[in-house]
């Protein structure tokens, strides 16, 4: 029995030192130009669902980016980094939210403007102004007008775009979004985030040509010049009741080593192997 655990310990300080060698290597290959693009949805101390980031705990991560050196941008100034050479502030992080609660507005806004931090909302625009839990088109010009908070694309209804019966299905939820939100705050929408983060190539093709610059996924990792302009990772902060403050610094600071692992978990659990993708641990 002592034999076996020697052999086990043993086994698990060597995986230990090929995750930390593996780790400090995939720090080392970052690119300097990569950014963390964090992704959000509901602010509030209601809704306890995977989805939903407390407002206790968004204030202490907004508290954190402002205290540690963080510095906020748009997407649009990050493809003009990417495109045309502007430099970029050190430690460059865009902050997002999907969908456009109310409690974006209600709860989320206040803690920005406290730091002082930009975000990028990207809007469900069929539903702004007409369900109760989303806001009003009035308090997102009013967050607009603050220069703090920047509106894009979330599509017309929230429709999984690789799953549109149609091209023209697909064509009236990326023009009919960005055309609703032009109208409505005077902007140039130049940006989308693909609904549940799903896409094809002809929903690829079809974003480009609409006119939008770039679009992001729900693919944790950072949103790095070298990847598809239309499929941009983002950085997940949800996850339910294992929502922690550790786990929120893990996520932001180290992406190129969580990142991989939340990719083998997820391939693991696809193809079958739930019992192996139950323990790797991913923060």
């Amino acid at each position: 029995m002592k034999r076996i655990f020697k052999r086990l310990f043993a086994v698990l300080i060597v995986i230990l030192l090929i995750g930390a060698a593996s780790g400090a290597w995939l720090m080392s290959q970052k690119n300097p130009q990569a950014v963390p693009v964090l992704n959000y949805h509901q602010i509030n101390d209601q809704d306890h669902n995977a989805l939903t980031v407390s407002t206790d705990q968004f204030r202490k991560q907004m508290k954190y980016l402002a205290e540690n050196g963080y510095h906020t941008i748009t997407p649009g100034d990050m493809l003009d980094a990417w495109e045309n050479g502007t430099p970029l502030p050190e430690n460059p992080v865009i902050i997002t939210f999907d969908d456009g609660y109310i409690d974006n507005y209600r709860n989320a806004y206040p803690i920005l403007e406290e730091y002082g931090l930009k975000a990028t909302i990207f809007l469900i625009s069929d539903y702004i102004g007409t369900y109760p839990n989303y806001m009003t088109w009035d308090q997102a010009a009013e967050m607009q007008q603050s220069g703090l908070i920047d509106f894009e694309s979330h599509t017309l209804s929230h429709e999984q775009l690789d799953q549109a019966p149609s091209t023209e299905e697909l064509q009236k939820q990326l023009m009919g979004s960005k055309q609703a939100i032009e109208y409505h705050l005077q902007k140039k929408v130049e940006f989308i985030a693909y609904p549940c983060g799903t896409y094809n190539e002809e929903v690829e093709q079809l974003t480009r040509d609409a006119g939008y610059r770039a679009a992001f996924t729900v693919h944790y990792g950072l949103a790095d010049p070298t990847e598809q302009r239309f499929i941009l990772d983002r950085v997940p902060i949800f996850g339910g009741n294992r929502h922690t403050f550790m786990r929120y610094k893990m996520r932001v600071n180290y992406a190129p080593i969580v990142a991989p692992l939340e990719d083998l978990r997820l391939n693991l659990r696809e193809s079958g192997h739930t019992f192996l993708s139950g323990l790797l641990l991913v923060p």
